[in-house]
């Protein structure tokens, strides 16, 4: 249903001719995009793997949890989500009655790829006595079959609200299922899924950085697999490994993640020196190509001409807002 929705969209787009539109170089963005954000009462979410431009426009940057939560509480009309596209169907999810726009609708995720709900449904089957954590970096229909979502920041929390007795399926992130599985001690099933930007790290070239930064500490998101896991000082979500970077007294890290935190760790530690961990070949691998799809440009366009919007079937909307409200009042309960 979400693919067909995409395509409808991009058609309308086209037709209109909002993907061919040329902007005036000498149209200063950042203004423009603060006129439409009042005049039409309109909310600019990021994540921190946005480009800094976007970063610097948002009115709120977060992570995946802190924008569901912003995305719940927020009263404006127009939510208009920089981040992919799993994100924003998650604040259409939350929000109804609110326009929810993507500024490119091809950004989408690896790691919901990996997981196509009528594949997961004859997985999870298999496991009638199981409940289902999905990580939220999934798609609606995966939200739909599940009995909770969960995020990095709050995974943990999510897996001990379940007596221990409970049988559990994790997925669709295989990385993180394992981390979780070691953190907390439960035998959980995992779905095979994973994100393409975690699992390029390489493993010999941190090692080589960390010769060269002895005194570097290296930082690592659960999402990367476990040989990174193992050498990392810090494993945790992205606001985690941010927060981290406030606290840790150390003036050098080896950053794990996508490299679009690293704009946030430098505003927030401008004296620190941050190194993007490399990849396990010679391309910018750690950049998610899905996230780095949305720019400066496409977002005043988006805002502009309210489009491309997220639209959705409402059953779907409802068995899909369920697994993610129990996520969000578990994490109110655990303080997250």
């Amino acid at each position: 249903m979400a693919d067909i929705n995409i395509d409808k969209a991009r058609v309308n787009l086209e037709k209109k001719g909002f993907l061919d539109l040329d902007i005036d170089v000498n149209l200063d963005l950042f203004s423009e995009i603060k006129r439409l954000k009042k005049e039409k009462n309109a909310i600019v979410l990021a994540h921190y793997y946005q480009e800094p431009d976007i970063q610097d426009v948002a009115d709120f940057i977060g992570d995946s949890l802190a924008l569901a939560q912003k995305a719940q509480s927020t009263d404006a009309d127009i939510i208009v989500f920089a981040g992919v596209h799993f994100m924003a169907e998650t604040a259409k999810i939350l929000n109804p009655d609110k326009k929810v726009l993507l500024p490119d609708l091809k950004a989408g995720c690896s790691l919901a790829d990996s997981a196509p709900a009528h594949l997961f449904k004859k997985f999870r089957d298999k496991y009638p006595d199981h409940v289902v954590i999905t990580y939220i970096n999934c798609s609606a229909g995966m939200k739909a079959l599940s009995d909770v979502i969960c995020t990095s920041s709050n995974a943990e929390a999510i897996i001990n609200s379940f007596p221990k007795e409970q049988k559990i399926i994790f997925a669709p992130d295989k990385n993180l299922g394992a981390y979780l599985i070691k953190k907390t001690g439960r035998d959980m099933v995992l779905w095979n899924g994973a994100c393409m930007v975690h699992e390029i790290f390489s493993l010999e070239k941190i090692t080589k950085l960390k010769i060269r930064h002895p005194k570097a500490k290296v930082i690592a998101h659960p999402e990367c697999e476990e040989p990174i896991l193992r050498i990392a000082d810090f494993i945790g979500s992205t606001s985690g490994l941010l927060k981290y970077t406030l606290q840790n007294p150390a003036t050098e890290f080896i950053v794990a993640t996508e490299s679009g935190i690293i704009h946030q760790m430098q505003i927030q530690s401008p004296l620190k020196t941050f190194i993007p961990a490399p990849p396990d070949n010679m391309c910018a691998c750690n950049d998610c190509p899905y996230m780095k799809l949305n720019t400066l440009e496409k977002l005043y366009l988006c805002m502009e001409y309210e489009e491309p919007e997220i639209i959705m079937d409402e059953q779907l909307r409802i068995a899909s807002k369920i697994p993610i409200e129990r996520m969000l009042e578990i994490s109110k309960r655990s303080g997250l």
